[in-house]
């Protein structure tokens, strides 16, 4: 994690939506940004702030083109607050861990940052599981 080396987000709110490499069940999600100390600007007000944390199932099936998507379920696991005046690395754990069901993909969802208009930037999201 490097400065400036992120994935950035345009504005204060956004989503990615991430892929896994298998079916997990998940217990916890990490959440990394950089420290004020070693910001070019000594200020992280692009870390997100309000984080609502998703598992999509994708409904698969064949028709008439092959496999294509029959729909999405969408499951809310965690909504979490990182604070920039803790750890770099801060590990929410699930209330309901591990998750009874496997998913392959996770939606990170920044509901807000800490005060930057212009853009947030995820340097690290990490599952657990």
């Amino acid at each position: 994690v490097s400065p400036g080396n992120c994935w950035p987000l345009r504005g204060h709110q956004g989503q990615v939506v991430i892929m896994l490499p298998a079916r997990v069940h998940l217990t916890a999600v990490s959440v990394q940004h950089i420290r004020k100390e070693v910001s070019p600007s000594r200020t992280v007000t692009s870390a997100p702030r309000d984080v609502a944390v998703f598992s999509e199932l994708l409904m698969l099936c064949f028709g008439p083109k092959g496999l294509d998507a029959d729909g999405e379920e969408e499951v809310l696991l965690l909504t979490l607050t990182y604070d920039v005046t803790k750890e770099a690395t801060q590990t929410f754990p699930l209330k309901t861990a591990p998750f009874p069901r496997a998913f392959s993909y996770v939606k990170f969802l920044v509901k807000s940052n800490w005060g930057d208009p212009k853009y947030t930037c995820i340097y690290r999201v990490q599952v657990h599981g």
